[in-house]
């Protein structure tokens, strides 16, 4: 039963479709997202504090010629990856230069929680081996990388409600963690929920309800996934419209739920040309 559900076949169309959005998104996260982590080219050595991978495995100080080395030979890699061809001798690199763009990111104070997903996605695409848009071949493999993928992506709610909780207890549902957000970097849009009595509080209780609930995506029926991934969607919507937080590394990796083979763009049919009648 686990094996089944763990290996579900998907067609191979998703998988192409789901690689492109995967390698686009880290070739705009290098220059949109996070074009801040090259200033750490430049940031001194000993401000440095590597994350557990980064100790492991002895990764060196940054330095100028490590980031900018990685980011460029990352954005061509990435790039070429989106493209579906060679999905193992480039998703592999892809994987190990984007894990050491976020050690190099993550190890001076931050670390952000919503890049699970992707750095996962990363991981295990390369496994699943050639895929071409379109394609309704099903694949076990590829099946296995979509699951957990969205694995991952759920872990990130469900684990950040357990953060809340161990952290904050049950104290934080009834805190000011939403009115401190909405002070340091709220919108007018913020401003206008933060003006009604008890709402902030209120939707803490709900977004709480909304992390713990998160894994039952799993076990509704199928028709309305789709709908309850929307609904993830729309969360993460308003969670930037109002306090200007981008959970956009999230949002890619939870492609993994959508049937994106559906989206492939269709060649219209050549016309037919008549031969001129003769005579």
């Amino acid at each position: 039963m686990l094996r089944r559900w763990l290996f579900e076949p998907v067609p191979k169309g998703r998988i192409a479709a789901f690689r492109t959005v995967v390698y686009l998104f880290v070739a705009a996260d290098l220059v949109i997202f996070t074009p801040w982590v090259r200033s750490h080219a430049n940031t001194p050595g000993d401000l440095y504090e590597p994350l557990l991978f980064g100790r492991l495995l002895h990764l060196p100080t940054p330095g100028p010629l490590l980031v900018h080395g990685i980011f460029w030979t990352l954005l061509a890699l990435s790039l070429a990856a989106a493209s579906g061809r060679a999905p193992r001798l480039l998703g592999w690199p892809v994987f190990l230069l984007y894990a050491e763009w976020m050690i190099i990111a993550m190890s001076y104070g931050k670390v952000d929680h919503d890049r699970v997903g992707l750095l996962l996605a990363l991981a295990v695409l390369p496994t699943v081996g050639r895929a071409r848009h379109g394609d309704r071949e099903p694949t076990e493999a590829g099946g296995w990388a979509l699951r957990v993928t969205q694995i991952a992506v759920i872990c990130t709610y469900f684990l950040a409600a357990l953060a809340k909780l161990r952290f904050g207890g049950l104290d934080w549902l009834t805190s000011g963690v939403l009115a401190q957000a909405i002070i340091r970097r709220g919108t007018g849009l913020a401003d206008l929920i933060a003006a009604v009595p008890g709402l902030l509080i209120l939707s803490q209780f709900g977004i709480m309800a909304f992390e713990l609930l998160s894994p039952l995506v799993f076990v509704i029926p199928q028709r309305w996934r789709t709908a309850v991934v929307a609904f993830f969607y729309s969360f993460h919507v308003m969670v930037f419209a109002t306090i200007t937080i981008s959970f956009a590394p999230h949002l890619a990796a939870m492609a993994a739920f959508l049937p994106l083979e559906k989206l492939r763009l269709r060649r219209r049919p050549t016309p037919s040309v008549e031969p001129a009648a003769t005579g």
